[in-house]
Parts: C-alpha cells; sequence; structure tokens
C-alpha cells in the first residue's frame, strides 16, 4: 500500500466513519477534509475536525506508519506545526509538537472496506498495459469523456509552459515566440533542440529584411545552423556559403556548431538538411503568421500557411554535394498536422488564456478536433481497449491519460480509476 491510497481515503471518506475516535479515545468528527496540497508541506490544508466537542482548524498529515513523521523529519519543519491531526494505518509511535503537546492521531487500520482496498490491491500489483486494463470496460463512458476533456486540456497546459518561456525570453514579443516554437516542431524529437537553438539565435526581424531573396533567407537558416563550413562543389552551397559570410558579418552572427545536428537513424527525408531547407522555404512567406492564424476560419488556411516546398536544389539532394534521385520535398500533410497539433493548437490556447479571449481557445479545441488522430503504438494499445482516437482532440487526450497517469501509475488520481474503485 503506498501513502497515496491514505489521501485518497480521506479526500472521498471511503472509509468507515463511524464512532470515529483518536488513538487516545477522543471523539472525533471530520466536518471538512481540507484541501489536498500536491506540493511540499501537510497534505491536507485548511481541514476541520471535531475533538471531544473542540473544533479544530487547520492542516492534516498522513503515513502508513505515525513513525514516519520523524523519518521524514517533520518534527524539524515550522510547517508541520499547524498540523491538527495525523492520519495513519497503524500508530507505531505517538506523535508530539514542539511545545509538548501529542498531535491527536487517527488509524484507519480495519475501517476501510475489504472491496475497496481489493480493488486497489489489484491495480497495485497489476503489470498490465495499464493497471485497470481488465477492468477498463467497466467505467462509464461519460465518465471516460469527461475525463478525456480535462486531460486535452492539462495536455495543452503542459506544452504552454514551454511558450510561456519562449515569450519570457523574446520580451513578449507572440510573433517571435511562435516563430521559435514551429522551429521546434520542424526538428520532431530529434532535432528539437538544434532548432530551437537555430531560432533564438536568428531573430525574426532580421528573417524579414531579407524574406524577397529566399537564397539568402536559406543562406541564413543553413549558415546559422552551422552546416556552410565546407569546401562545396555544388554552387548552390557555396553560393549559401557566400551570402552568409557577408550576413554573418553584417548582423554579427555566431552559428551553431555542426555536431549539434542528428542525422542518425533517420530517413534521408527527414534528414536535418531537409527540415531545414523547408523551414527556410516556410519563412519566406511567413509574414504575419500569427495574425493569419488567429483570423483563419478554416483548417484549410491554417494548413495552408505551412504548405511550401524547398528551393529547387534540394529536387534531387538530400545533403549538400550528393546528388540523389529526384524527389520532391514537400512539407507533407503529416507532417502539417504535426506541426499544428504540437505547435499552433497550444499556442492558440495560451494565446486564448493570457489574453482572456476564449474564441481563441475554442479555436485550438476546434482545430485538434478536425485533425486525425496521430499513428502511433500507444494508440494501437488503446484500440485494443476499445478506445478509438477520432481525431488529434482524443488522440492526444489518450497520450496524456497513458503517458501521465497509466505508466506512472496514478490510478487514484485518475476518475477513470476512481470509477473502478467504486
Amino acid at each position: 500500500m503506498r501513502e497515496s491510497f491514505l489521501h485518497y481515503l480521506w479526500r472521498t471518506r471511503r472509509f468507515d466513519l463511524r464512532d470515529l475516535e483518536t488513538t487516545q479515545q477522543q471523539n472525533l468528527q471530520i466536518l471538512h477534509p481540507g484541501e489536498y496540497n500536491t506540493h511540499s508541506g501537510p497534505d491536507f490544508f485548511n481541514a476541520r475536525v471535531n475533538i471531544d466537542g473542540t473544533l479544530w482548524a487547520g492542516n492534516v498529515e498522513m503515513h502508513l506508519l505515525s513513525s514516519e513523521w520523524h523519518a521524514h523529519k517533520h518534527q524539524h519543519d515550522p510547517a508541520y506545526d499547524s498540523v491538527i491531526l495525523h492520519v495513519v494505518l497503524q500508530e507505531d509511535l505517538p506523535v508530539f509538537r514542539p511545545d509538548g503537546s501529542r498531535i491527536p492521531c487517527l488509524t484507519l487500520q480495519g475501517r476501510i472496506p475489504e472491496t475497496l482496498l481489493g480493488r486497489y490491491e489489484q491495480l497495485e500489483s497489476s503489470r498490465l498495459w495499464i493497471p485497470c486494463e481488465t477492468s477498463f470496460a467497466e467505467a462509464p463512458e461519460i465518465i471516460k469523456q469527461q475525463w478525456l476533456d480535462r486531460l486535452l486540456i492539462e495536455r495543452l497546459e503542459e506544452k504552454t509552459d514551454l511558450i510561456s518561456h519562449s515569450l519570457l525570453q523574446c520580451g513578449n514579443h507572440w510573433e517571435e515566440a511562435l516563430y521559435q516554437i514551429v522551429a521546434r516542431c520542424f526538428g520532431l524529437k530529434v532535432n528539437t533542440e538544434p532548432f530551437e537553438a537555430l531560432a533564438r539565435s536568428l531573430p525574426l526581424k532580421i528573417l524579414a529584411r531579407h524574406r524577397h531573396q529566399p537564397h539568402q533567407v536559406e543562406a541564413l537558416v543553413f549558415g546559422q545552423a552551422g552546416l556552410l563550413h565546407p569546401v562545396f562543389q555544388d554552387e548552390w552551397p557555396a553560393l549559401l556559403q557566400r551570402e552568409y559570410r557577408h550576413l554573418a558579418h553584417k548582423y554579427e552572427l555566431v552559428p551553431l556548431k555542426p555536431e549539434h545536428w542528428k542525422f542518425f537513424r533517420l530517413r534521408p527525408s527527414g534528414f536535418p538538411t531537409v527540415r531545414l531547407a523547408q523551414f527556410a522555404a516556410f519563412l519566406q512567406q511567413s509574414e504575419h503568421t500569427l495574425a493569419k492564424i488567429l483570423e483563419a476560419g478554416t483548417i484549410e488556411e491554417v494548413e495552408q500557411l505551412f504548405h511550401v516546398s524547398p528551393s529547387d536544389y534540394w529536387l534531387n539532394h538530400y545533403q549538400f554535394d550528393k546528388l540523389s534521385i529526384p524527389q520532391p520535398k514537400p512539407l507533407t500533410a503529416a507532417f502539417v498536422e504535426v506541426l499544428l497539433v504540437n505547435g499552433v493548437a497550444p499556442f492558440l490556447f495560451y494565446y486564448g488564456k493570457q489574453k482572456g479571449l476564449e474564441r481563441h481557445q475554442q479555436q485550438a479545441f476546434a482545430l485538434l478536433e478536425k485533425l486525425p488522430a496521430e499513428k502511433n503504438s500507444l494508440l494501437d494499445g488503446w484500440k485494443t481497449l476499445g478506445s478509438r482516437a477520432a481525431n488529434a482532440y482524443q488522440s492526444q487526450a489518450l497520450i496524456q491519460l497513458k503517458t501521465r497517469y497509466c505508466d506512472a501509475r496514478r490510478c487514484l488520481e485518475c476518475a477513470i480509476g476512481n470509477a473502478i474503485l467504486k
């Protein structure tokens, strides 16, 4: 048993509440369990209890064994001086306040319903794909849907932490922050960090001055990426190299180190050189991108902003100076969908939240509802359990459920887990 189970029992009051007494035989009434605290300090704040006719208001701390109070060194932490009740599975040692008074203690051993305890232990011992795999179908569909709605918001809020940081770094310039977030998305998982570093080292205002000179934009992108150092055989990279040397001197630019970019185990179509060429093509037509996204009336209008193809050189190249079979390399529909799910939708959500404009938060939800669900092994797992994602809204919520709750075995904090325990 984990301490979190005691937290669950206390906040849901799913234990025998009849004839409650402290371990000193004091009559106990729980008037309010308090507010669950997931940070440092006592487990529940602002609880209210009646002990032998005296009303107490303060905090509640929980442990499996009362001696854990000392093991966790709470006796040296002033934050625990206001604890009015110690709730434990078993009291093996009395606990005292700094003034010498004994903290009232409630033991839950023998008060936990056997059926509930059995279901909890089954979840705890499960080694299946998700702990509740054998009983997942028992949870009411309405609870699943409501919980997935909440998880989608939770996932968006997690992603907005990164947007908030980018916005702070660029002096609350929303267009610049969007540019950095989109850059991260171009890197996918493998080259996320170098793409972000590239965007931060190459301000949007510099790119804006050269947007109508495509070769200069591509020179700035590849030059800042640190990939224009060799002696080239082909004329195109040699031209980019000359342009970058001039622009780097003009703007005092410092390029990244080329070893930051990862090619290993990537298909040629996913090489960072191809992605950088596509990114340069996007930047050439990305003027006022944020305004265009905010004003878009359909998903097609948003997608159109990312329908770009790199310069002609990349038709028969995946890397500089290495000729390949001619193959067009536009941003694919699948890649654009990744950009929208991981970059644009969270940005819209955060923008609406910060500006107090609910329509843009709704725009983010609508975007995810219209985008197809991602395809990966995690979502295949949910399909086998009868939860097939119809769109990105649902797939993002299911990803959040698996990665943040099921894998972390947070069944007691999960609405579906709670429904199964009942």
